[in-house]
């Protein structure tokens, strides 16, 4: 019997060696440093919020001061969309934007000391973070 693609992938199962499928991308501090300007290995609300404004006003090419599920890209579901929407017109505006990362920095700092390093956002909670901010 010839050995198959498939019969290296069963043996790397068995071995342990598959990684899962949807993996979150991890952070480094490269990473961190992309959205750390007082270089202290760490992200601020402040911070965070900063580069949340910056990624809004590049994600808003019509600036009619809103995004729609469109221009979000895929940084949001559609749950999340709906429960940052207070006001249910379908869009954020950079209030409801600001206020959402706000939610999103509190889920991804678990120790609540104020800031997110590179371990916090290697998380689920942080990777949405980061989609937020870049």
């Amino acid at each position: 019997m010839a050995f198959r693609p498939i019969h290296a992938a069963l043996l790397a199962l068995a071995l342990g060696a598959a990684a899962p499928a949807f993996a979150a991308p991890s952070m480094t501090k490269v990473d961190v440093a992309a959205f750390d300007p007082d270089k202290d290995g760490t992200i601020d609300l402040k911070e965070a919020q900063a580069a949340a404004s910056a990624a809004f006003d590049k994600l808003d090419p019509d600036k009619d001061g809103t995004l729609d599920a469109k221009e979000l890209q895929g940084r949001m579901t559609a749950a999340d969309l709906k429960q940052f929407d207070p006001d249910s017109d379908g869009t954020l505006d950079k209030k409801e934007w600001l206020a959402a990362v706000a939610g999103q920095f509190k889920a991804a700092d678990p120790d609540n000391d104020g800031t997110v390093d590179a371990k916090e956002l290697s998380g689920p909670a942080g990777s949405a973070l980061v989609a937020l901010m870049r």
